[in-house]
C-alpha cells in the first residue's frame, strides 16, 4: 500500500533569508512565496494530521513557524490548521477545556467557529450598512450594473 501525499501551506512569523531558506529545503522540497513568508510542501504520511507533525518536527528548528494548514480542503470542507502554541497558553486551553468538560483539541475547535461565524456575521451587517448607505443616494439598478461592472473589470486594468 502506497502512503499519499498531502499538500501543506507553511506560514512563517518573519520572511526568511535566502541561506535559511536554502538550508530548510534540503530536508524539504519547498516552494516560496515572493516574500518567502509562505511556503508550500508535499509531505507523504497516512493522514493530514500526522503529515502536518511530520513536517512541524523536521522543520520547526530551522524556520519561524508560525501556522501549518492543508492546502486542499477535505471532502467535508475543512481545512487543517496546525498550530504550536507556547506552553502557558496550552495550559490556559487546556485549563479552559478541562472546566468545559470538552478536550483541548474540540475546545480550540469550537472557539475558532465561534469566532468565525462571528467574523462572518459583523461582516455582513457591515456589507449590509454600506449597502443602505449606497441606495439612499441612488437606485437599486444603478447599484447593481456598478458591482457588476466592478466584478467583471479585469484588475490593474484603468478605469473605462
Amino acid at each position: 500500500m502506497t502512503m499519499p501525499h498531502h499538500v501543506l501551506e507553511i506560514l512563517l512569523t518573519r520572511p526568511l533569508a535566502p541561506a535559511e531558506l536554502r538550508d530548510a529545503a534540503r530536508v524539504l522540497p519547498l516552494a516560496a512565496n515572493h516574500d518567502t513568508t509562505r511556503l508550500m510542501t508535499l509531505v507523504r504520511a497516512k493522514s493530514p494530521g500526522r503529515a502536518a507533525h511530520r513536517l512541524r518536527q523536521r522543520l520547526a528548528t530551522r524556520l519561524p513557524v508560525d501556522v501549518i494548514t492543508t492546502h486542499y480542503p477535505d471532502v467535508g470542507g475543512q481545512v487543517l490548521l496546525n498550530l504550536a502554541f507556547p506552553p502557558a497558553v496550552h495550559a490556559t486551553i487546556r485549563q479552559a477545556a478541562h472546566e468545559t468538560g470538552q478536550s483541548p483539541e474540540l475546545f480550540v475547535k469550537l472557539a475558532l467557529h465561534r469566532t468565525l461565524a462571528q467574523h462572518a456575521s459583523d461582516e455582513t451587517d457591515r456589507l449590509d450598512r454600506a449597502v443602505q448607505q449606497l441606495l439612499a443616494h441612488t437606485t437599486p439598478a444603478y447599484l447593481l450594473a456598478a458591482v457588476g461592472h466592478a466584478l467583471t473589470r479585469t484588475p490593474g486594468a484603468a478605469p473605462a
